[in-house]
């Protein structure tokens, strides 16, 4: 749908800026059912929102003129979660308005709100802030709301994940009545319904995408790995994609500050981005993104929201995200404006199952797919400097390049390696500023039913589900904790997958004796347990855990120790159960 009926300078800006063709929730919102109502959107994140809503706004702003009256007290108001989000609106539409004369102006925590206060004496057409600094100026009169004909609440959702709803309802409650209220959301969960239903009159609802949250330029892939190799897994991701530009999300400000000193030392240009930074150190990290002289950010979710990277090709997703809108979300910074874009997640194998229930959750196909070994790595950095080299061996050399070309030939030590020496040193060079590739362990092999096992101490059928091969015995550990110290099956499980880094169908039979517990680890992931059980730290790293036999490279049938008494995994009770640690022994 091109756009026909606006008024003159929004189709000149849109010209300028390269648009043809309304995308599907600018035309939603043009439509001419939606003239002068209330709108409900629900919209995927990178599908043209702002523009869409700053073109809805139009008809109310300019009043049929193609020029805005003198910049006075506001004429519309928008609401956005973060200050990154409200900044990059505010650039939206002072382009989408210039034209037309148009004045905006934001107002963002972090800001110095006496600067802000003399920009709104100045006058504006367009306010655009963050929930608390709009509340407060409103509160302090620097903010006159009395000519305001419309309201945008942009990421409606997130703002009341974040707790904003009692500023929102503030703010709507000082505006006048009569006025015209879009909220744009990318899902709607009953808080916004409720928020609309008391906010709104008889609003309509837009539901943009057909309700498929799974942005169609996004590719979704996922990676198992060993928990102590995600920090591996990202390097090598980074290395293989080698995007312009990639964003890495984290739960926590510590894990973003650990992972982005990480990846710096590692020789990758970093940014961090997270709520413990200043505001001018948030724009600063964004500009060199922006400038090419950073390519990867890591972030929190919160940090990141609404920030636009147009060269942004691949997220990573460190840890998981605590939700599917949050998966959602993360994933919208990359596959925007018609541009393809990868989203990684990598996935502990321990938490394979919670991320396919979050992926099914959000409605998208995911590729599971090996972590890319350093091999793989450096396999496709020969691809790459071998498409370089033919592109430049295409192009006629200058003078300049064929007399280095023949003074580094006619060096006698290059003499003496001769064309294929001199070309290997020229990819040593190439090579040398790149990030070192990390080695990966093997993906374990997959899993074949287990048969079924008695509870020794009831007699009873345990139903044991995905475990290693019937015919295939485990490797047996010991630890030196046993009755005399409190052991109990209960707290024992959970401990030793959190101990070893594996999951409850990886461990066998538990055998409690006076001063040890004696119990089975899958044969395939004895290795892995070994390792990461050596490596303990925090509570209960006190603990020693050894294996009782050397551990096969295949799987092969350890005679357990006999007569002890056995107790099926499954019998240990939830892995969320809360019991009594570990006491050494007595004695």
């Amino acid at each position: 749908m091109p756009f026909n009926d606006l008024a003159a300078p929004l189709k000149a800006a849109l010209t300028e800026r390269g648009y043809a063709e309304a995308t599907p929730v600018q035309a939603a919102v043009l439509d001419a059912s939606t003239a002068g109502r209330d709108l409900l959107v629900s919209a995927r994140t990178g599908s043209g929102k702002t523009v869409a809503y700053g073109l809805a706004m139009a008809a109310e702003l300019l009043g049929g003129e193609d020029r805005l009256p003198p910049a006075g007290a506001p004429l519309a108001l928008v609401v956005a979660p973060t200050r990154e989000l409200a900044l990059q609106v505010k650039t939206e539409l002072t382009w989408l308005y210039a034209p037309a004369g148009g004045r905006v102006v934001s107002v963002v925590g972090g800001m110095d709100p006496l600067t802000e206060r003399r920009a709104l004496n100045a006058g504006a057409h367009i306010v655009v802030g963050t929930p608390g600094r709009m509340r407060d100026h409103l509160e302090r009169s620097n903010l006159r709301p009395d000519q305001l004909r419309v309201v945008v609440l942009d990421e409606a959702d997130e703002m009341l994940d974040l707790g904003f709803k009692e500023e929102l309802e503030a703010i709507l409650d000082e505006i006048p009545a009569e006025r015209r209220t879009l909220m744009f959301s990318a899902t709607v969960p009953r808080g916004i319904a409720a928020l609309a239903k008391g906010y709104q009159k008889d609003a309509l609802r837009l539901e943009v995408g057909g309700g498929d949250p799974q942005h169609v330029d996004i590719e979704y892939r996922a990676s198992v790995v060993a928990p102590y190799e995600l920090e591996r897994a990202v390097v090598n991701l980074l290395r293989l994609e080698d995007p312009a530009v990639a964003m890495v999300f984290c739960a926590t400000r510590a894990a973003v500050a650990r992972l982005h000193g990480n990846l710096t030392e590692r020789g990758f240009s970093t940014v961090a981005l997270s709520g413990e930074l200043s505001q001018a150190e948030r724009t600063r990290a964004l500009q060199n993104l922006r400038d090419g002289r950073a390519r990867v950010c890591v972030a929190t979710d919160v940090a990141a929201r609404g920030i636009d990277l147009p060269e942004l090709a691949l997220v990573i997703h460190a840890e998981l995200p605590r939700d599917p809108e949050t998966l959602l979300h993360r994933s919208g910074r990359t596959g925007r404006a018609g541009r393809k874009g990868i989203s990684q997640l990598i996935v502990p194998h321990n938490k394979r199952r919670l991320a396919e229930r979050l992926l099914m959750a959000a409605r998208v196909q995911a590729n599971w797919t090996p972590v890319p070994s350093a091999d793989a790595v450096r396999a496709r950095d020969a691809e790459r400097i071998g498409e370089k080299a033919a592109l430049l061996a295409a192009e006629t050399p200058s003078d300049e390049d064929l007399a280095i070309a023949r003074a580094l030939l006619a060096n006698p030590s290059m003499a003496e390696a001769g064309p294929e020496g001199v070309a290997a040193a020229l990819i040593r060079v190439l090579r040398g500023p790149l990030p070192a590739p990390e080695e990966i362990s093997e993906e374990r092999p997959q899993r074949t039913e287990r048969p079924d096992y008695r509870d020794p101490r009831s007699d009873q059928r345990v139903d044991r589900d995905g475990p290693r091969d019937p015919s295939q015995e485990g490797v047996w550990f010991r630890m030196d904790v046993g009755r005399d110290g409190n052991a109990d099956p209960r707290w024992l499980l959970p401990f030793l997958c959190r101990r070893g880094h594996v999951t409850r169908q990886e461990i066998g039979r538990i055998r409690i004796q006076d001063n040890e517990t004696q119990f089975e680890v899958a044969p395939y992931a004895a290795a892995r347990f070994d390792v990461a059980s050596r490596k303990a730290t925090g509570e209960n790293a006190e603990i020693r855990i050894e294996p009782m036999q050397a551990l096969p490279r295949a799987p092969r049938g350890p005679a357990g120790p006999p007569n002890e008494r056995a107790y099926p995994s499954r019998s240990a009770g939830p892995e969320r159960a809360s019991h009594r640690g570990p006491r050494k022994p007595r004695g």
